[in-house]
């Protein structure tokens, strides 16, 4: 029974029995169909710091994809990986996956992961976005909106459109995580 326990926490609330595993979702039990085919996989990039950012194409924020490349290429090796979540949530997107894998590569050289286009707020949100809702009751409410991942998977911050990819906030936010170890 002691073993038990300690897999398993029970709670009595308002009279309704539930039953809850000690162990919490993280960000490393996400996945998202990856632009070029397949899987990005989050439990591939276990013991990263990610900033995972929902863009678009033809948003005023769109400029922020050379920011952000940027940012990947020089922290890529302390341990950074930026992932691009492409949206039409806010009707700035291109309509097929194609068109924005082209526009990245032509227009900004990104080298940095991207999903397929995605939502990332409302009830057909993406598993991953659905969960930083739940866990932090947050959701982008524009383009180029971002959610800074520890190396444990948990949710260190969630920043608007205007937090510069470089800007002193966020740098100081991806310093500190990269300097935490697990």
């Amino acid at each position: 029974m002691p073993d038990l326990a300690r897999r398993t926490v029970l709670t009595l609330t308002a009279g309704v029995l539930t039953m809850a595993a000690d162990k919490t979702k993280t960000a490393w039990d996400f996945s998202f169909p990856g632009i070029d085919g397949g899987t990005l996989d989050f439990a591939s990039l276990k013991g990263r710091v990610l900033l995972v950012v929902n863009t678009a194409s033809f948003c005023g924020y769109t400029y922020q994809y050379d920011g952000l490349e940027k940012l990947h290429e020089a922290k890529s090796d302390a341990g950074l990986t930026v992932i691009g979540v492409p949206s039409q949530d806010f009707n700035q997107e291109s309509a097929e996956n194609k068109e924005v894998k082209t526009f990245c590569d032509t227009r900004f050289g990104i080298e940095f992961p991207l999903t397929t286009i995605s939502h990332v707020r409302g009830a057909k949100a993406a598993p991953f976005y659905a969960w930083v809702n739940a866990e932090k009751n947050w959701q982008p409410s524009w383009n180029f909106n971002k959610v800074l991942i520890g190396r444990d998977g948990s949710i260190l911050g969630t920043y608007g459109s205007g937090e510069e990819p470089g800007g002193s906030a966020m740098s100081a936010a991806i310093d500190a995580a990269l300097a935490h170890t697990v």
